[in-house]
């Protein structure tokens, strides 16, 4: 006689719970995409090119047309523009996550990582990790870009060292933030694609309705309040106050008058929004 056995079916083993665990593991898979980044130097180069642009554009095409506190000079304008060509910059790459999530499930990889035992939400947070490396090293790029066409700190205001990097701080603060705008948009298409196309069509308007690049007290009144609300206008203000650059707005809007706990409290609304909407569509895409 012979005996039948029956085996139960495989089953994913179950990720271990704890915050030290859910930190390990988006670490491991911040390393691997950023590994994958080393071995495509061209997302690199492109990232740095687009802005380096910009600086270059605009510093010598509106340079000496825009008005900025009564005067037409091209030096204040350049000052005055840095700040908003680095928040824009740190936000436009809300659209590499969109497209590297969206080709992560696309080729599977996402459930691969399902077999593992990790914490669900260390993917997103890994990747969101690796976007915000590969950020600072563009934002490095570009303030070095922006130094050799003369932009100075302080040649408003008195500023120091300190202040500068607490600048920086919140351009990538405010960078990490949209990047998990990013992640829910490339768990929320079909292609990487459609990922890029969604991922930045919707940053014009929330970058160019600011004080970014022209005065919002030169906009009218309906359009100006728009641009004070606009979480991308504080971090902006908040930059150029702390870098001592020309721009500190006379509006009485409660984010342009304390823009940098502004960009602190709108920075961290947006993180915890959308980490817990993407972690909730990564569960529901990836069941």
């Amino acid at each position: 006689m012979s005996t039948v056995t029956t085996e139960a079916p495989t089953r994913a083993p179950r990720p271990r719970g704890g915050v030290a665990q859910s930190f390990g593991d988006s670490l491991v898979v911040a390393k691997r995409n950023l590994i994958r980044m080393t071995r495509i130097p061209e997302m690199i180069l492109f990232g740095v090119i687009q802005p380096v642009m910009f600086v270059v554009l605009f510093t010598y095409v509106f340079g000496g047309s825009m008005a900025i506190g009564g005067t037409l000079d091209p030096d204040v304008y350049r000052d005055f523009l840095m700040a908003g060509i680095f928040a824009q910059t740190v936000t436009f790459a809300t659209a590499g996550s969109a497209a590297g999530i969206a080709d992560d499930m696309q080729k599977g990889i996402i459930d691969r990582f399902r077999s593992l035992p990790m914490a669900r939400g260390a993917v997103l947070t890994g990747r969101t990790v690796a976007d915000l490396a590969q950020t600072s090293v563009t934002l490095l790029v570009l303030a070095i870009v922006a130094l050799l066409v003369g932009w100075r700190t302080g040649s408003a205001e008195p500023t120091n060292a300190g202040k500068v990097l607490g600048g920086f701080a919140l351009l990538l603060l405010l960078g990490y933030a949209f990047t998990w705008i990013g992640a829910l948009i490339g768990l929320s298409v079909r292609t990487p694609e459609a990922a890029t196309s969604g991922g930045i069509i919707w940053l014009f308007p929330v970058t160019f309705i600011s004080n970014a690049f022209v005065d919002s007290d030169q906009m009218t009144p309906w359009l100006r309040h728009i641009a004070e609300w606009n979480p991308f206008s504080a971090t902006v203000q908040a930059c150029r106050e702390l870098f001592g650059n020309p721009g500190v707005s006379t509006s009485d809007a409660w984010p342009m008058q304390h823009p940098v706990w502004a960009s602190i409290i709108w920075s961290i609304l947006i993180i915890a929004f959308f980490r817990t909407l993407a972690v909730r569509k990564y569960r529901s895409a990836a069941s």
